[in-house]
C-alpha cells in the first residue's frame, strides 16, 4: 500500500472529540477549502468582479474540475463536466439515453434506487406519455429482468440505506446485449469504491461530490457521457451554457462539442471552488489502496459490532465484492439509538425505516476510530441510554 491514510488524515479539519461516520452523506471540511473559498470571494469576486469569468479561469472551471473527477471514477479527461445539482443531471442522462433508443419505452430500475431518482423518471415518463414507463424490480433482480422490452438501465451503483453495491460491469453488459444503454448513479460510488467506468462500458453516469469528495452542502454534481457517444447525446436541458457559442445568442440552440453540450445554467464558482481545494486530498491517493482499506474498516466495524451489540442485525453484504464503504444495521429503535450515539460523539445516521447507517471513509477514519465507536455503541446498547424521550424525537433531517 503505498498511500499514507494519517496523511491524508491529516488534511481535514476534524472536531475534537468526534469520530465522524457520516461521510457517506455529508463530507467533513478539508483543511485547504475555507482559504481557497475565501480567496474566490475576495480576491476574484471582491477584486475581479465580472471579469473573473476571464482572468480567474471560472468559464473554464466545470471542465477542469470535471477532469480530476475523472480519474476517480475511471474515465478520460475531457468526458465528465461540473454543473447543476444531482437530481438534474439524472435527468439529463435519462432523457437523452431513451431519446437514443427510440424504439423502446422502459426505464428499469430498482426498489433500492434512492426515491429521488425514480421520482426524476416517474416524471419523466409523465411527460412524455405515449407508453413510456418506469419498471422497477428488487435489487437482486435486476440482471434478469433486463430485456428487449428495455431502453435504458437506471441504477445506483451501491444502495444508499445497505451499502449493497451492484455488478455494474455485468449489468452494463447484459444491458448492451440487447441493445439498451446503461445510467449509473455513482452517489455512493464516487470517493468509496474503485469504479472503472471505462473498463465497464458505462454509457452514461452522474453523480453528487459532497458526499465521499467533501465539496460541503449543496455541492455541484457531474455528468459522464461516454465518448462515442459525446457527439451524438442531445441534451434534454438545453441551457445557454451547452451551446456551441454561448456568447453569440444566437436564438437557435446548437449543442456544443463533447461534454460540453451536458453544460446548463450558469456554474456555482464558489461551491467549485470548494470542491476543487477539496480534491487536492486526493492527489496522492490510489483508489486500489482506498478500497482495500475501505474493506478493512468495514470488517473490523461489522465483526466488532455483531460481536458487542447482538440485538443490531447486519443489513450490508459480507461479501466483499457486493458492499460499498459502509456498514449498516436494523434494530426497532435505530432513530433513537442513533441519536443517543451523536450525543456521545459518534455521528452516523438514520434512514427509515429502521436502518443505522455508517460510512467508513479511510481517508480520516482509522482502526482506532473504529474501536472506539464500536465501544461507545455497545456502552449505548447495553445501558439502553438511547431510550429517553429526547432521542426518539424526530428532527428534520434524519
Amino acid at each position: 500500500m503505498t498511500t499514507d491514510f494519517a496523511a491524508t488524515k491529516a488534511m481535514f479539519d476534524l472536531p475534537t472529540g468526534v469520530i465522524y461516520l457520516d461521510g457517506n452523506s455529508l463530507g467533513p471540511l478539508p483543511k485547504g477549502v475555507a482559504e481557497r473559498v475565501g480567496r474566490a470571494v475576495t480576491d476574484e469576486w471582491g477584486q475581479m468582479l465580472i471579469t473573473g469569468w476571464n482572468k480567474a479561469g471560472w468559464m473554464d472551471m466545470p471542465a477542469r474540475v470535471g477532469d480530476r473527477i475523472a480519474r476517480l471514477i475511471g474515465v478520460a479527461p475531457g468526458t465528465v463536466v461540473m454543473g447543476d445539482t444531482l437530481s438534474i443531471k439524472v435527468y439529463q442522462a435519462l432523457a437523452s439515453a431513451l431519446e437514443m433508443n427510440p424504439g423502446r419505452k422502459v426505464i428499469l430500475s430498482d426498489t433500492g434506487n434512492f426515491p429521488s431518482d425514480l421520482y426524476i423518471a416517474n416524471g419523466l415518463v409523465r411527460t412524455l406519455g405515449q407508453g413510456y414507463e418506469l419498471r422497477t424490480v428488487a435489487p437482486e433482480q435486476v440482471l434478469d429482468a433486463i430485456d428487449d422490452t428495455v431502453a435504458v438501465t437506471m441504477i445506483t451503483e451501491v444502495d444508499y440505506r445497505t451499502g449493497r453495491r451492484h455488478d455494474m460491469k455485468a449489468i452494463t453488459a447484459r444491458a448492451h446485449a440487447v441493445g439498451a444503454l446503461a445510467v449509473w448513479d455513482l452517489a455512493h460510488s464516487a470517493g468509496a469504491v474503485d469504479c472503472a467506468l471505462a473498463d465497464c462500458d458505462v454509457d452514461f453516469a452522474v453523480g453528487c461530490t459532497y458526499k465521499y469528495l467533501n465539496s460541503g452542502p449543496g455541492g455541484p454534481a457531474f455528468i459522464y457521457v461516454a465518448p462515442r457517444h459525446a457527439e451524438t447525446a442531445r441534451p434534454a436541458l438545453s441551457g445557454w451554457l451547452g451551446h456551441e457559442a454561448p456568447f453569440a445568442f444566437d436564438l437557435d440552440y446548437r449543442p456544443g462539442r463533447g461534454i460540453e453540450r451536458m453544460r446548463v445554467g450558469t456554474p456555482p464558482i464558489l461551491q467549485l471552488a470548494a470542491l476543487d481545494a477539496a480534491l487536492d486530498v486526493w492527489n496522492g491517493v490510489t483508489l486500489a489502496d482506498l478500497r482495500a482499506r475501505s474493506l478493512h474498516l468495514t470488517d473490523l466495524f461489522i465483526e466488532g459490532v455483531e460481536a458487542a451489540c447482538p440485538d443490531l442485525a447486519l443489513v450490508t453484504p459480507r461479501d466483499h465484492a457486493m458492499r460499498g464503504s459502509q456498514a449498516s444495521f436494523a434494530h426497532p429503535e435505530g432513530y433513537a439509538i442513533m441519536q443517543a450515539l451523536i450525543a456521545r460523539g459518534v455521528i452516523g445516521d438514520f434512514r427509515a425505516p429502521d436502518i443505522l447507517r455508517f460510512g467508513l471513509t479511510p481517508l480520516y477514519i482509522g482502526e482506532s476510530d473504529v474501536q472506539a465507536a464500536v465501544a461507545i455503541l455497545k456502552d449505548v446498547m447495553d445501558s439502553r441510554q438511547w431510550d429517553r424521550p429526547e432521542f426518539k424525537t424526530r428532527a428534520k433531517v434524519t
